[in-house]
């Protein structure tokens, strides 16, 4: 089962192999970075600064597929940016780091699999997305925003139709964040004798002081996040996963109809997991901690709502705790994923390069 794109149907949803034989009228395109020569140099340069335009489409059609892959092995999947604009929009519905994009943050390449996102060998460096992404009109570019140069390989492989696509069609969007650090209010060592009674003197009733993952106006559906954590101290009681996921609906009054129980419940994984786990539609992708501190340093978690959309009519506001009741500091950053109608509001501004960096693993203390 996988996402596909239903152009007469006009419906984004799972389809089985045995749906396939059924032909729909497209014509199958791509843009690439091919040596158009002839040669065998496949590969843009992007210099310090520069933009290059990856597709530029006046013809409606749904981009099905994209594969990337960057020659240099320093710190560019946060320097790269990727953005789409759809149907002559003027702001882009897309703006986000390329790593983070494509599924893990903290600058990580790393193999895994799930559904609409996957990085492939060699140690992660193949970068894909099937994320369906429809248009009537259509612009995708990079932009470097390093201070190096660096080769670029890409397919973007897309389907063209002869016609517009049908009212309620709904344009695929991201939205990067990142909160260094969260601020956390614990700083007494937990036991025993108070774990229980802190938690009774700190309750939290309601989600403005939540690490903020997607906050969006108009109609809609959000279909998933991955979620990227930097535990890069120590702290009275250090795991994470006690932060509840809240979603807020067309400004629903609290508490809201969609409230979780736990960071690694939301993730699908349960009690405190410090294994690295991938499925179709929720894992966890990376774990630097060790036998003295499970969560140490990088931890990356995802849950895509594929079967399970979170549908919302006029504003939605995905957030979660970053520990219980918001008690710890950590580095926190996300990517959401969603599909809205067109206009959408514009998205917040994306952070400096400077402040996109990953934190050093030799920041991290014992």
């Amino acid at each position: 089962m996988y996402l596909v794109w239903h152009h007469n149907s006009g419906m984004i949803g799972p389809t089985t192999l045995g749906q396939l034989p059924y032909l729909r009228r497209y014509k199958s395109m791509r843009s690439s970075s091919y040596d158009t020569t002839g040669g065998n140099e496949d590969w843009w340069v992007l210099q310090p600064g520069e933009t290059r335009t990856l597709l530029a489409t006046e013809k409606p059609g749904c981009i099905k597929h994209i594969w990337m892959t960057v020659g240099e092995d320093d710190t560019f999947p946060r320097k790269l940016v990727l953005r789409a604009k759809w149907d002559g929009q003027g702001h882009p519905s897309v703006e986000c780091p390329v790593g983070d994009f494509f599924g893990i943050g903290h600058g990580v390449f790393k193999d895994f699999v799930s559904l609409p996102l996957q990085m492939s060998p060699e140690d992660g460096r193949g970068m894909n997305c099937w994320w369906p992404m429809p248009f009537d009109q259509a612009e995708v570019t990079l932009e470097n925003q390093g201070d190096k140069k660096v080769h670029v390989y890409f397919y973007l492989d897309y389907e063209e139709y002869d016609a517009p696509h049908a009212d309620g069609v709904a344009r695929f969007h991201t939205q990067w964040r990142r909160e260094n650090p969260t601020e956390g209010w614990l700083k007494e060592k937990l036991g025993p004798d108070n774990y229980l009674d802190i938690w009774r003197r700190s309750p939290n009733l309601s989600d403005k002081d939540n690490y903020l993952i997607l906050e969006a106006e108009g109609s809609g559906i959000y279909v998933g996040c991955h979620l990227d954590i930097d535990c890069f101290h120590r702290q009275g009681n250090d795991w994470y996963g006690e932060g509840d996921d809240m979603i807020v609906i067309d400004g629903e009054p609290w508490p809201p109809r969609l409230h979780g129980t736990g960071t690694e419940d939301y993730v699908n994984t349960a009690f405190g997991p410090a294994t690295e786990y991938c499925a179709p539609y929720h894992g966890i992708t990376l774990n630097s901690g060790n036998k003295e501190w499970r969560w140490k340093g990088k931890n990356s978690m995802y849950r895509y709502h594929i079967e399970d959309p979170v549908r919302f009519e006029k504003s939605i506001r995905v957030s979660i705790e970053h520990g219980h009741a918001n008690k710890l500091s950590n580095d926190y950053s996300s990517t959401a994923y969603w599909y809205q109608l067109l206009p959408s509001r514009s998205l917040e501004p994306l952070l400096p390069v400077e402040l996109r960096a990953p934190r050093p693993n030799e920041q991290q203390f014992p």
